[in-house]
């Protein structure tokens, strides 16, 4: 069932996401993924089966607890730049797009309900994702990302998540163009080490300039590739913004995107660390409901998480 209005998460029914599903795809499976596109895996059988025992892990996570889930398609890399590198004309991409939201729905009525799965159709920035290169407006970046938020506007997904947004110009163009397709918009910033964006500007003003400029038409805020000691100090108490803010898909790694970018290893942190700043965050985070990992994690932090997110 498509949620048209009303997100589950919004009226705080906890959701846990997946992890870090390229690192976990490259480092513990051994998958090639082209400028870590994952889309790519969708065009032969044996990767849609790797997406398949990739994500089903997560899903037994929430059933275990008791917990919805909220699953991205893979699609994070599937916007005309990067399918372009990978030989992707406009109409493959749309295909793969739509084909990524069947798998998470195929997943979705395997389930039964047991647990709730939310559906969202991820969108990846036009650039890095670690770094700020060239930059759009936010007209350019509705039009730039338009097709793709209206294609999964087209499917059963609930809603689209933009994630890893490096400035606030693109989040603003993404929000507009989910607003435009009728579909709701949940938009992730990363932060480096000292809780800025890559572009240079504090949390708290690039979540007050999108829904200044949007009208509020996110339906929420996320954090995703960053550790918690990145911006758990930057988190203002009794501010508009940091209510807005709720979900989480914290790095594994306390390494800096620059130190990440360079890694020939994966760093998986420790997870039952940091599953215990997690907890620290609760007070700080009021409206937090959506957790989660990125870059580094795998089901081993998921579960960890969700213990100490549902204990009690």
């Amino acid at each position: 069932m498509r949620v048209q209005e009303g997100l589950p998460q919004l009226e705080d029914a906890t959701f846990i996401t997946d992890g870090g599903m390229e690192t976990t795809l490259i480092f513990h499976r051994g998958l090639e993924l082209p400028h870590f596109a994952s889309f790519v895996l969708l065009d032969g059988e044996e990767g849609v089966r790797a997406l398949r025992e990739y994500f089903r892990p997560y899903v037994e996570i929430a059933r275990d607890a008791g917990v919805g889930i909220a699953l991205d398609t893979p699609t994070w890399r599937a916007n005309p730049d990067w399918g372009e590198r990978l030989g992707y004309s406009a109409d493959r991409l749309a295909d793969v797009n739509r084909r990524a939201v069947r798998l998470l729905e195929e997943l979705r009525e395997e389930a039964d309900g047991r647990p709730p799965i939310l559906v969202s159709g991820c969108v990846g920035p036009r650039g890095d994702g670690y770094q700020v290169d060239e930059t759009m407006t936010a007209e350019e970046a509705e039009r730039y990302h338009s097709p793709q938020v209206e294609v999964f506007a087209e499917t059963t997904a609930d809603l689209v998540s933009a994630l890893t947004m490096t400035y606030t110009e693109e989040a603003t163009g993404i929000v507009r163009a989910a607003r435009a397709a009728g579909i709701p918009a949940a938009v992730s910033f990363t932060v480096e080490t000292d809780g800025r964006l890559p572009s240079g500007q504090p949390l708290r003003e690039a979540i007050e300039q999108v829904d200044a400029e949007t009208d509020g038409a996110a339906a929420y805020f996320m954090i995703n590739c960053a550790h918690p000691t990145h911006f758990a100090d930057v988190l203002e108490p009794d501010t508009p913004a940091l209510d807005r803010i709720r979900g989480l898909r914290a790095n594994a790694s306390t390494l800096s995107h620059a130190e990440l970018d360079e890694a020939e290893e994966l760093d998986a942190g420790d997870p039952v660390d940091l599953a215990r700043r997690y907890a620290e965050l609760r007070e700080r985070l009021p409206n937090l409901s959506v957790v989660g990992g990125c870059c580094g994690t795998d089901h081993r932090h998921i579960r960890e998480i969700c213990r100490v997110w549902t204990k009690g």
